[in-house]
């Protein structure tokens, strides 16, 4: 099966690719992820978390984990993104996830359309990037795989969010137990939770 992902941006440069999963949630941290990957790296199934299934997605963590040349993952936990902004704390936690790559890479390619510099190191950013290149790809997986078990933890403690099977975002069965039980230690304070639904983040919401 032939992968339409894009192996490199360039070839001079070692390049890592990064995403976060986890933004729009309701509750939980936000995750991000930073990978390396070697010359001729493939897997027919990777692509953009949200077009994976849940399996697929497991399946693929092995595989990145097991073949990339540096991956890394971290996370800002929801007390954080409350005084700092999501839009911030997603940046952290990429930030966070590159501090512990080795090798270092010389060029970043960041899903989406900003990014807070890091340190000296250039960058691109790239709207979709995780459907176009398979660092940014993989980093995707990580991101979406490890949140999901850390949330499917949390799970644990207040299962009647339902946290297992919406991980945190606003469905209507985390909506309806907010309005009956409230919120927790867990959630986001200065999301303005409500539970009427948010369009937007029925988009995002992919289990």
């Amino acid at each position: 099966m032939e992968n339409p992902l894009r192996s490199h941006y360039q070839e001079e440069l070692t390049e890592a690719g990064c995403d976060e999963a986890g933004r729009g949630c309701y509750a939980g941290p936000v995750f991000a992820a930073a990978v390396i990957l070697p010359p001729g790296f493939f897997h027919p199934l990777l692509n953009d978390s949200k077009q994976v299934t849940p399996e697929h997605r497991n399946e693929l963590r092995g595989y990145i984990e097991t073949n990339a040349l540096a991956w890394a993952v971290a996370r800002v936990d929801h007390d954080e993104i409350d005084r700092i902004n999501i839009l911030k704390a997603s940046f952290k936690a990429m930030h966070l996830a590159l501090d512990q790559l080795r090798p270092k890479p010389r060029l970043l390619l960041i899903d989406g359309n900003r990014f807070t510099k890091y340190k000296r190191i250039p960058h691109r950013c790239i709207v979709k990037g995780d459907s176009i290149f398979a660092s940014i790809a993989a980093a995707s997986i990580l991101a979406k795989t490890w949140r999901d078990e850390y949330m499917r933890g949390l799970h644990t403690e207040f299962p009647h969010y339902r946290w297992d099977s919406n991980k945190g975002y606003g469905t209507k069965e985390h909506r309806d137990a907010i309005e009956r039980f409230g919120l927790c230690k867990y959630h986001r304070r200065s999301f303005n939770i409500s539970p009427e639904p948010d369009p937007q983040e029925q988009l995002n919401f992919m289990d």
